[in-house]
């Protein structure tokens, strides 16, 4: 949240790439009288962060530091979305005491599939901050949508191996967020699209969304094995 406030602000780009590479150095030189900095190294070290996932977390929002931002490759998007989202699955999962191998690749899988849905909603806000990390057409849209259902559909059975108690949580989420992919291709082309501004799901389909989540979570209690 810290990186996104300094990169989102409104100060000039100097001085956003200033307090950025700042706030980065005082991480990697651990200057705990920065107090989000020390609550942070307190959460590496006692849940077992790799600093190199840090890292890549710092690479991604840094990427994101320039006059004009363009992603030119589906491959490039997908490793963009990997380090400002699939990080922070990462270390999600790990704080919530999810060490199995499959189920860790799983939370990076969700990530990106939230992070690909951000994206397709947020093209004529990007488009505003000169961030194109997708065109501005329907078409595009449309595929970063079908990208995000890949990746939600491989997240699902690593959400086993998140304790009962935070579990449903997750669940929930995942539906909320894939179901903001619908109705973005419900708009059906780009004119309807630039109208609808940012795009959420209203609170009746919520209501099923959470609904549909407990279905899902009976699902996973009896499922043994990840897809």
């Amino acid at each position: 949240r810290t990186l996104d406030d300094i990169v989102d602000n409104d100060n000039k780009l100097e001085i956003k790439k200033e307090n950025f590479l700042k706030f980065k150095q005082d991480f990697i030189n651990k200057s705990l009288s920065n107090p989000i900095i020390k609550e942070m190294w307190l959460i590496i070290n006692s849940e077992s962060i790799s600093q190199k996932v840090v890292m890549d977390l710092f690479d991604g929002v840094e990427t994101d530091l320039n006059e004009k931002v363009k992603i030119n490759s589906k491959k490039e998007l997908l490793v963009y979305s990997y380090r400002v989202a699939g990080t922070v699955g990462l270390m999600m999962s790990k704080i919530l005491k999810v060490n199995n191998r499959e189920a860790l690749k799983g939370a990076i899988d969700l990530g990106i599939a939230m992070q690909l849905t951000n994206i397709a909603r947020d093209v004529c806000e990007d488009k505003a901050r000169n961030r194109h990390y997708i065109q501005h057409n329907f078409t595009s849209i449309q595929e970063t949508i079908k990208d995000s259902q890949i990746f939600y559909n491989n997240s699902f059975y690593s959400i086993n191996s998140i304790p009962l108690r935070s579990r449903f949580s997750v669940i929930v989420a995942r539906r909320m967020y894939r179901k903001i992919g619908d109705y973005i291709l419900k708009q059906k082309n780009i004119e309807n699209y630039n109208r609808a501004g940012k795009i959420y799901i209203p609170v009746f389909e919520k209501i099923f969304q959470t609904f549909f989540s407990f279905f899902d979570f009976i699902k996973l209690l009896f499922a043994k094995d990840f897809n």
